[in-house]
């Protein structure tokens, strides 16, 4: 690994080449930062394996913190591959964790969690002090890796994020790039569960809520950990036929049943980030889908010209 000699400015973002960590690291860089990245997907300067304590530590020497975005990040993933899930989301948070501990730097630590800590949430919209039920594997994983992170003796924050979307690059199954891009191409849309009413956020949105909790850091604040969501309930009905008429599209829509390691419902309350970050979520699901889907429809015009 080459790193820059700019030590006292450099952030690590663990999952560099996700859909968060992507659109981060280039929100680092414009704010001034030097950012270093580890990722399973990069070849080159920013290849590494959170599961292995000596790329963590090796990529966190010299940092003046770390924003831990690498994980299992689907719900599925960690239904199909649940040892896989625990060996990246926990042990690999805890070798985050103590090389971060290690590091004569002494970097603070933002650790990316989700809404699947709460599973089934008694009440609506789901405040950050509500009890966390996990249902899967991929929310328990969450859970205990927020837990190390609370019990650490670092600088931390834990941020819980709710359906982040905003990049034809994301994976294709996730529901909102997958709505987006069947109704730009005119085909039929999957609904799993139409009545499943979720929290959808706009990476732009995210990279801005991480950025203020960044400058708290940097000022040895200490926070809660915080919801970083819009607040706002959309059903995968909804979604669907707001995918279908924006696009203009003559998909038909077709429902199924839900999978019973997914929860039903979920809504956040976005209160104490207003308060505390001064932050809200400003691209609405309209908006957001309007533009993942031009995104597509662009895609695809530059594939019928070749």
């Amino acid at each position: 690994m080459i790193f820059s000699e700019e030590e006292v400015s450099t952030i690590l973002v663990t999952g560099c080449k996700g859909l968060i960590g992507k659109a981060l690291t280039k929100a680092l860089s414009n704010a001034g930062y030097v950012v270093r990245g580890i990722d399973l997907k990069e070849d080159g300067a920013s290849r590494g394996d959170i599961r292995s304590r000596e790329d963590v530590d090796r990529a966190i020497d010299g940092c003046i913190g770390v924003v831990h975005l690498a994980a299992v990040s689907r719900v599925i993933d960690g239904e199909r591959d649940p040892v896989s899930c625990w060996a990246t989301n926990v042990e690999g948070t805890r070798n985050v964790l103590h090389s971060a501990l290690a590091a004569p730097s002494s970097p603070w630590v933002i650790y990316a969690s989700s809404r699947e800590v709460y599973g089934r949430p008694s009440t609506l919209p789901v405040d950050e002090d509500a009890p966390r039920c996990p249902l899967n594997i991929y929310g328990r994983s969450k859970v205990a890796a927020e837990d190390l992170t609370s019990a650490s003796e670092l600088r931390t924050a834990i941020l819980r994020f709710s359906n982040v979307y905003g990049c034809t690059r994301d994976h294709a199954d996730r529901v909102v790039p997958a709505f987006a891009r069947q109704a730009a191409e005119g085909r039929t849309l999957r609904v799993d569960g139409s009545d499943h009413t979720f929290d959808f956020t706009h990476v732009e949105d995210t990279v801005r809520g991480i950025l203020a909790v960044i400058k708290r850091l940097e000022r040895g604040e200490r926070l809660p950990p915080l919801h970083l969501l819009t607040g706002t309930a959309t059903s995968l009905g909804q979604l669907a036929s707001m995918a279908v008429e924006i696009a203009k599209s003559t998909s038909s829509i077709v429902e199924a049943p839900p999978r019973s390691y997914d929860v039903e419902m979920f809504y956040g309350d976005a209160s104490r980030a207003a308060k505390l970050l001064d932050w809200r979520a400003e691209v609405t699901i309209d908006a957001g889908l309007s533009r993942l889907i031009r995104d597509f429809q662009a895609e695809s015009s530059l594939l019928e010209v070749v």
